[in-house]
């Protein structure tokens, strides 16, 4: 842990602390609340009895079998309409009506037409991912230095060849990026599913523990969502550096 590291994490474990005193000297009862020493220990006990790690399972099955089909699709559409002026224009006043309808609103409609369970989660989680990498594959398409589509119009590459090999390279760094915003949009929008209507995952967790008055084991599993959130970021910023280096940052625009 470097310097910066530590000192960052001063801050938030001195309010930590804080509040632990708080709730003991106060004898803190509340549905809502709990002193961080019960939290840490309901997520244990979440742990010992494998509660926590089924319910983990069900919900990162879902956000990444969604973000696998949202990716694919937003990719393709992305580099068709980064190619085609044409079917961009054709395409931009649907594209640009559907792309902000919440993902939440779509839940009866998907309930109706799926029911409950996998299939109408990764169906949401997929639609909202559709759009972050639909846009920033466009634009990066787009930006691709033109020497490069010279290049493979003298070569005469067919089509896909045109994609897979010049294309796709060149903008490889931005889409990945675009992944980024996915993967974390792809956790936020399973567990919101979960919360809201799917009896799945650490979002039906959060709501049982809810239910049941537990306010430190309902802030449990809101401590693992962040942990798990926060681990999948720092591997995928790990990822992107050590694949595209000066690229990477270039095209997170830091």
């Amino acid at each position: 842990m470097t310097a910066n590291s530590a000192k960052a994490l001063v801050l938030p474990l001195g309010l930590l602390v804080a509040f632990e005193v708080w709730a003991r000297a106060t004898h803190l009862q509340s549905d809502s609340l709990a002193p961080p020493s019960q939290i840490v220990m309901a997520l244990a006990g979440a742990f010992a009895d494998l509660s926590i790690l089924a319910a983990t399972r069900d919900t990162l099955f879902a956000a990444f079998t969604g973000l696998a089909i949202g990716t694919v699709i937003g990719l393709a559409l992305g580099i068709a309409f980064g190619i085609s002026e044409t079917l961009d224009r054709l395409m931009e006043v649907t594209v640009e009506a559907i792309r902000p309808i919440p993902s939440i609103a779509l839940l009866p409609i998907a309930l109706i037409a799926l029911g409950f369970g996998y299939r109408m989660e990764i169906v949401i989680v997929a639609f909202a991912c559709v759009w972050p990498v639909l846009i920033l594959s466009r634009a990066a398409v787009r930006s691709i230095e033109p020497r490069l589509m010279e290049v493979a119009r003298a070569l005469r590459l067919p089509p896909a060849q045109r994609v897979w090999k010049i294309i796709v390279p060149a903008a490889l760094p931005r889409i990945f990026v675009a992944f980024r915003l996915s993967a974390g949009i792809a956790l936020i929008v399973a567990v919101t599913v979960e919360i809201a209507i799917n009896p799945l995952g650490l979002g039906a967790g959060i709501m049982l523990a809810q239910q049941a008055l537990r306010p430190d084991l309902m802030l449990a599993y809101l401590v693992w969502i962040g942990a798990i959130g926060y681990a999948l970021n720092v591997f995928l910023v790990v990822a992107q550096n050590r694949l595209f280096g000066r690229a990477a940052l270039s095209g997170d625009g830091r």
